[in-house]
């Protein structure tokens, strides 16, 4: 993230605070209950853009994760694509020799 999106973000979360202030204003709270319950509001938005940072962490679906298997696809793709049908025919065989194994190491647990 570059330093202008940060700007930009802690702006519009200020806008937003005020927004959310006048708001309350309009429909009638005195200035004290308008100011808390916008703060309730805007920690509730907090928590929840925290909670979703936080599980697309976890669940490894945040952007460099995306590209870095992107990337890694493509990179596979493109060399399978240089290989020769007798490469490509060889390393199908060690694969399925491989599956066998894993299988075998399994039933055999």
């Amino acid at each position: 993230m570059r330093r202008i999106d940060a700007i930009a973000i802690v702006s519009a979360f200020f806008v937003f605070g005020g927004v959310v202030f006048g708001i309350f204003r309009a429909f009638g709270l005195d200035t004290n209950n308008a100011g808390v319950w916008s703060q309730v509001v805007l920690v509730g938005v907090l928590m929840a853009w925290v909670f979703t940072y936080v599980f697309r962490a976890i669940t490894q679906t945040m952007t460099y994760n995306q590209q870095l298997d992107d990337y890694k696809r493509a990179v596979l793709a493109k060399r399978l694509e240089e290989m020769s049908p007798e490469e490509r025919e060889k390393l199908l065989a060690e694969v399925e020799a491989e599956k066998k194994l894993t299988q075998n190491a399994t039933t055999d647990e």
